[in-house]
């Protein structure tokens, strides 16, 4: 029995309404993921089509084989596909920028002959590999990056201060993007990066340092490595619109002797000369007080307002540590809690702070002062028993605690009668303290308060050659000023005059080291 031509028309009817809804289905899901969902069509998600493995990126000025290039993307796509789907960020249009810069870098520095097809070349700190596929994409390909976070096939994961390469592994190490200005410890990274560079082998490095005294820390943190270009490039980023590229060498153990003694310029013994770089830096300082102060407790406290402090004229970036050091700290609020905690600008830098305070009536309060080492010993010339007099003067007190005066030392019990209590301290030598505790790669600011010992101990710091440890001093300079309790009659407890002050800070000055007066 045959079917009846209705019916069979019927069921054409349905199958023809069918595909057409199916199909209608097919591009609203289409249209939604790629207009709406804003994702690509490699996701298998109702698309017509997928990507194709080895698609070629191009990039602009590459200069390189369309093969390399391929190999390259299609090593990326197949990390891709067996990576937890999220967000690609290299289809991104800052990635992409970030490869078209990078190859335009790499090829500049294929022409002055610091980078070859065939070296062996290591990228540090790269986030997604932009460089590393910019090097390959150019026909460098045995490149490798090495971040906090791996991003493969292009970066892997690892300690940027235990690189986990051996000695001598590589022709030439980059660090772009301002990385190296973010590393938290940017010296011992500089070691691991002349640890793995090959002897004659090139580091270039991109930072933000655009100061002379950021530039020479950054070079004092290689010990094997010689200066060989310095230039200021544009950057791609909005927020880095120009960087400096440094480019620097490996070189022997000859070359490093001459090297150091030009960079350093240390002089025989313990005494230093303290840089040019950083005389410069005196220059802008704020200017000294020519004129003793009739009121001198309210006209020094002002003058903190004219202050420039050091952090606020260069980038303090490229050291080891962050020291401060309050010698005649007295209590925690004095000046540590109250101004250095506070006021200073440390850019976002972490210090290390040791407070030194003969006094024991202060040493309680820092046992809860995780923070902060406390010495509690004087800073002296030399290691003695000390004899520590505690003085009642009447313009100090505002600074009397527990019944207690400002305290000054003396080498020797004087046969003067004291209106103070006088007890038996320690004395240490604190320029050789100094010279133990930091170097000259870490950044330290010494606050010193010492009641008249200053005349002692600035000389001693010269002449040990530890002045060239600090980089920014805040020194109060006590002398026979007018007492604010007394019109018109001068401290008897200090014999030194405000002219010999001044001259202090201004051989301070002089010797280019950066000093203001402290109240």
């Amino acid at each position: 029995m045959e079917p009846s031509p209705a019916k069979s028309s019927f069921l054409r009817n349905i199958l023809v309404r069918a595909l057409l809804f199916g199909v209608v289905l097919i591009v609203v899901r289409f249209a939604y993921v790629v207009t709406i969902a804003g994702e690509s069509c490699n996701l298998g998600d109702f698309c017509f089509f997928s990507l194709p493995d080895n698609i070629n990126l191009v990039i602009a000025g590459a200069g390189s084989s369309a093969s390399a290039s391929a190999a390259v993307v299609k090593e990326v796509a197949k990390s891709q596909s067996t990576a937890p789907k999220r967000r690609d960020l290299r289809k991104s249009k800052e990635w992409i920028k970030a490869v078209r810069f990078y190859s335009s870098v790499f090829q500049d520095l294929m022409v002055d002959a610091f980078l070859s097809p065939g070296q062996r070349t290591l990228c540090v700190g790269s986030v997604a590999g932009e460089d590393v596929f910019a090097l390959r994409d150019i026909g460098v390909m045995d490149s490798i990056g090495i971040a906090k976070k791996a991003s493969p096939p292009l970066v892997k994961s690892g300690d940027l201060l235990g690189l986990p390469f051996a000695d001598d592994t590589f022709d030439f190490i980059f660090s772009g993007g301002g990385h190296f200005d973010r590393f938290s410890r940017p010296v011992d990274v500089a070691a691991e990066l002349e640890r793995t560079l090959k002897l004659e082998g090139f580091l270039v490095v991109h930072v933000r340092a655009n100061d002379t005294y950021s530039f020479n820390s950054f070079l004092e943190m290689f010990k094997q490595c010689t200066l060989l270009r310095s230039l200021d490039i544009d950057g791609f980023e909005s927020s880095v619109p120009r960087i400096r590229e440094i480019v620097l060498k490996k070189v022997g153990d000859s070359d490093i002797h001459s090297h150091l003694i030009r960079k350093s310029k240390v002089s025989s013994g313990n005494k230093c000369s303290v840089p040019e770089y950083k005389q410069k830096l005196v220059w802008n300082a704020e200017p000294l007080i020519e004129e003793e102060p009739l009121k001198p407790w309210i006209t020094l406290k002002r003058n903190i307002q004219n202050i420039k402090y050091l952090p606020s004229m260069v980038d303090i970036s490229f050291k080891n540590r962050y020291v401060y050091v309050d010698v005649g700290a007295r209590s925690y609020g004095s000046s540590i809690g109250s101004w250095f905690r506070k006021q200073y600008p440390k850019q976002n830098k972490t210090f290390e702070v040791y407070a030194i305070e003969a006094d024991e009536t202060f040493h309680d309060e820092y046992k809860a002062k995780k923070a902060v080492t406390l010495l509690p010993y004087a800073a002296w010339v030399k290691n003695e028993t000390l004899f520590f007099e505690i003085n009642r003067d009447p313009d100090h007190k505002v600074e009397v605690v527990k019944g207690r005066g400002m305290g000054r030392i003396q080498p020797k019990q004087s046969s003067a009668i004291s209106d103070g209590e006088v007890i038996q301290i320690k004395g240490f030598d604190f320029a050789e303290w100094l010279k133990r505790t930091v170097s000259a790669k870490d950044f330290v600011v010494m606050k010193m308060d010492v009641e008249g010992t200053e005349f002692d101990l600035i000389p001693r710091l010269f002449k040990s050659g530890a002045i060239c440890l600090i980089d920014e001093i805040f020194l109060e300079c006590h002398y026979n000023r007018w007492q604010r309790c007394c019109p018109g009659e001068r401290s008897p407890k200090y014999e030194r005059t405000y002219g010999q002050c001044l001259h202090l800070f201004n051989s301070l000055r002089q010797s280019g080291v950066l000093v203001h007066q402290w109240w």
